[in-house]
C-alpha cells in the first residue's frame, strides 16, 4: 500500500540532511530540477558505480561507453524522437486554474487542481529541449539536448566493434545525463526535466534474443534486491501488445512500490533490430555485423535493460527509511546497503576536551579514510551523535573514549542493531573493511 506520508518524510530527511536540495532555491527554485547535496552526491555515486562494477567489471561481455551529450540533429529523425516524441497535452479551461496536463493524467475527464471537466483540444507537445550551436540562432544551429543516452550508443557501434574486436553476444554500457522538456515534473526526483539514465545496449543474434531477455530481466531484478531492496517492494510487469513500440518484441518493467504506488524503477525490452537499421539508413553508414567465421552480414538485435539513476536513488532511499522506538524516543536510521552508504565509517570522541582522546580519534580517522569514506565528529554528546549518524545511514560509529589511550581499543557500533564492540585499534581498519565488504 502507498504511503504518502513517508515521502514527506524522505524529503525532509534530505534537505535536512544534505542529501537532495532544490535547484537554484535561493530564487524560489526551478521546477523539475534538483541538486545533489555532500551526502547525495555520495549516494548516486555509490549507486552508479555498484551499477557499473555488475554489468561492466563484473562481467566479460560488455564495454563502458561516454558518449557527448550533444549529437548531430539526424540521429533524433533516424531514432524517430524529432516526429513522434511528443506528449498529448489538455489545457483546464477554468480561469482560475488554467493548468496543462497530459491527456492521460485526467481523473475521469477531470481536472486533478481543481475539478473541472471543460479543456482544450489536446495537441502534441514536444519533450526534447533546444539549443543552438554556433554564433547564429537560425533552424542550421539547432540541436537538441539528448531525451536518451541509447542513441549514443547505437551511433558508436562501429566505432566499438573496430576498436575492442567484440563477437556478438556483447553489450556496451552508459551512464549519462538526459533532458526532457516534462510538463508535469514531480514526485520529488521521480520524475525530473534533468536526469541521469544508466543503459546498456546488449548486441546478440536474432535467434538469441528471447533468451537474452529473460536473463536480463532477471540479472536486473536481482541487483536491485542484492543491494537491499525488499522482495515485497518489486515487481515485474510485462508490457501489454498495445503498449509495445511497433518495433519492439517485447518489454518488461521493474517496479518498485513507492510511497505514491507501483511505478517503473527500470525497463528491460527487446528492440530487435530497429535501431541499427535506422541509423544505417538515415547516415548511409553499414551497420551490419559480420561474422567472421561465416562472413555472413546482418542487424543484430538489441536487448535494453535502461534504468534512471534519480529514481533507484529515490529507491533506496525509501526502501532504507525505518523507524523505531529506543527508550521511549523515535530513532530514525536509513539502513544503506554498506555499498551505498554515504558515509562508511564515523569516528567520535567521547570526551571532546580531552587532548588525548581527540588526537587518537583524529589518528583512526586518518587512517582509516585512505580505504573508506570517513568523518569525524565531535560537536554534540555521544548520543545525539550516533542518532545523526544513523539518520544519515551511516554503517559504522568507532567511539574513542578514556580508557582508549590505555587498552588501545575503541568501541565499534553497528548502525542496524546498535551492538557495540570493542576492537584493537591496530586491527580497526581490517575488521571494518571485512565487515563492510
Amino acid at each position: 500500500m502507498a504511503e504518502p506520508d513517508l515521502m514527506d518524510k524522505i524529503v525532509a530527511l534530505c534537505k535536512r540532511r544534505g542529501f537532495i536540495f532544490q535547484s537554484s532555491e535561493i530564487y524560489g527554485g526551478l521546477n523539475g530540477a534538483w541538486d545533489y547535496g555532500p551526502l547525495g552526491a555520495e549516494l548516486k555515486r555509490n549507486l552508479k558505480n555498484a551499477w557499473w562494477q555488475a554489468v561492466v567489471h563484473g562481467r566479460d561481455d560488455v564495454v563502458g561507453l561516454d558518449a557527448a551529450i550533444l549529437m548531430h540533429p539526424k540521429t533524433w529523425e533516424a531514432s524517430g524522437h524529432a516526429a513522434n516524441f511528443a506528449d498529448m497535452m489538455v489545457d483546464c479551461k477554468n480561469t482560475q486554474c488554467g493548468k496543462r496536463w497530459r491527456a492521460d493524467q485526467l481523473n475521469h475527464g477531470q481536472c486533478p487542481a481543481c475539478g473541472g471537466s471543460s479543456f482544450t483540444q489536446a495537441r502534441a507537445f514536444n519533450l526534447m529541449l533546444k539549443t543552438n550551436l554556433g554564433a547564429m540562432e537560425d533552424s542550421a544551429s539547432v540541436v537538441y539536448l539528448r531525451p536518451e543516452t541509447a542513441q549514443g550508443i547505437f551511433v558508436n557501434f562501429n566505432n566499438v566493434i573496430d576498436t575492442t574486436h567484440r563477437k556478438l553476444p556483447f553489450g556496451i554500457a552508459q551512464i549519462g545525463k538526459s533532458f526532457r522538456n516534462e510538463v508535469t515534473p514531480g514526485n520529488f526526483i521521480f520524475r525530473t526535466r534533468e536526469f541521469e539514465q544508466m543503459e546498456i545496449e546488449y548486441f546478440c543474434r536474432p535467434q538469441e534474443a528471447s533468451s537474452k531477455y529473460k536473463e536480463w530481466i532477471q540479472s536486473r531484478y536481482q541487483w536491485y534486491m542484492d543491494l537491499g531492496i525488499k522482495k515485497e517492494n518489486l515487481q515485474l510487469r510485462q508490457h501489454g501488445k498495445e503498449e509495445l513500440a511497433h518495433y519492439a518484441a517485447g518489454c518488461t518493467d521493474i517496479e518498485y512500490n513507492f510511497p505514491f504506488g507501483w511505478s517503473e524503477l527500470e525497463g528491460i525490452a527487446n528492440r530487435t533490430d530497429y535501431d541499427l537499421k535506422q541509423h544505417a539508413q538515415f547516415s548511409g553508414k553499414d551497420l551490419q555485423y559480420q561474422d567472421s567465421v561465416t562472413n555472413e552480414k546482418f542487424y543484430p538485435y538489441v536487448i535494453e535493460p535502461s534504468g534512471g539513476c534519480d529514481r533507484a536513488t529515490l529507491a533506496f532511499l525509501v526502501d532504507a527509511y525505518h523507524e523505531e522506538k529506543v527508550n521511549d524516543q523515535t530513532r530514525v536510521v536509513m539502513k544503506f546497503h554498506p555499498k551505498l552508504s554515504p558515509i562508511k565509517v564515523a569516528v567520535l570522541p567521547l570526551l571532546k576536551k580531552n587532548d588525548g582522546v581527540v588526537a587518537l580519534a583524529k589518528s583512526i580517522k586518518t587512517q582509516l579514510q585512505k580505504d573508506m569514506v570517513c568523518v569525524y565528529d565531535d560537536t554534540a554528546a555521544i548520543g545525539k551523535l550516533y542518532r545523526r549518524q544513523d539518520e544519515v545511514g551511516t554503517s559504522f560509529c568507532v567511539t574513542v573514549d578514556v580508557q582508549s589511550l590505555e587498552d588501545k581499543q575503541a568501541t565499534v557500533r553497528e548502525r542496524d542493531t546498535m551492538g557495540q564492540e570493542r576492537i584493537a585499534v591496530e586491527r580497526l581498519k581490517e575488521y571494518l573493511k571485512k565487515k563492510l565488504s
